[in-house]
């Protein structure tokens, strides 16, 4: 039997409320993050993403609250990110209620991270974000990706919200953090999110064909066939998404409905 594909809210908190912008940029308010989770629980949403994209220390207790308070209405798993620099952060975050932590910026800059934490909580709970952007000057010791029209570009990882490149590739960096214990790979690409134009199909593909751990695509969403085309071709384990859900263009359970229909396993 085909795992069943899984359909994630994604809900990025700036001073406990859910904001969501374009390319990373121009936030909007979305509302009270516990009350849209429990929309989604109620949808049957498979898990749901907090990420704080402030992650400044003094949000750190914002940010606790809400998953706090969501642990104690929700019964769906809930992973958290933005900001986890330290065993600590990780041990704190779990402690709240946390099924899951997601680690960005910080494991690029301390891979070790990813590893000390897979040794103590286990690979199931190290989720690696990785956002990248394409780049379309080939150079020596990057990872060529095909492009839908024949074009070849690699892919950059970025960090501090996708405003610094690393020159990092994306593919290779994928299966670094698999191998260092990450035991899923959340990948969002910096020029299809909040466009509403589909995922990113080549680079998506490419990373879940290289890696042997679930990969979450992001960024892009605006249409059912969005999603189909995320697993189908993308090759993605789940598919996250945020303004189409938190503005009500679709639910959850109208996503799965439609994919089971399309022939994609899922749990309704």
């Amino acid at each position: 039997m085909a795992l069943t594909k899984r359909i994630i809210p994604c809900l990025d908190i700036k001073d406990g409320r859910v904001v969501k912008g374009t390319n990373f940029l121009g936030l909007r308010d979305a509302g009270d993050p516990v009350e849209l989770a429990s929309r989604y629980n109620e949808q049957g949403a498979d898990e749901v993403v907090f990420l704080d994209i402030t992650a400044s220390r003094e949000n750190r207790g914002a940010l606790i609250d809400v998953i706090e308070r969501a642990a104690d209405e929700l019964f769906l798993p809930l992973t958290v990110g933005g900001g986890v620099s330290s065993i600590n952060d990780m041990q704190a975050l779990l402690r709240a209620g946390a099924d899951k932590v997601s680690v960005n910026t910080s494991g690029i800059k301390n891979p070790d991270l990813i590893r000390e934490g897979a040794e103590k909580f286990g690979n199931q709970c190290i989720v690696s974000a990785v956002d990248v952007r394409r780049n379309n000057q080939l150079t020596d010791g990057v990872t060529p990706v095909e492009m839908s029209d024949g074009s070849r570009c690699w892919y950059e990882v970025v960090i501090y919200g996708g405003t610094r490149p690393t020159g990092i590739d994306a593919v290779k960096w994928a299966k670094e953090v698999e191998s260092l214990g990450a035991g899923e790979i959340l990948l969002t690409s910096m020029e299809t999110d909040g466009v509403k134009q589909g995922f990113d199909i080549p680079i998506t593909s490419k990373i879940a064909a290289e890696v042997n751990v679930p990969v979450i695509a992001s960024g892009g969403v605006g249409t059912f066939e969005h999603f189909y085309d995320g697993f189908v071709y993308g090759r993605a384990d789940a598919c996250l998404a945020a303004s189409v859900f938190h503005f009500g263009e679709m639910t959850v359970l109208d996503v799965k409905k439609y994919l089971a229909d399309k022939g994609v396993p899922v749990r309704i």
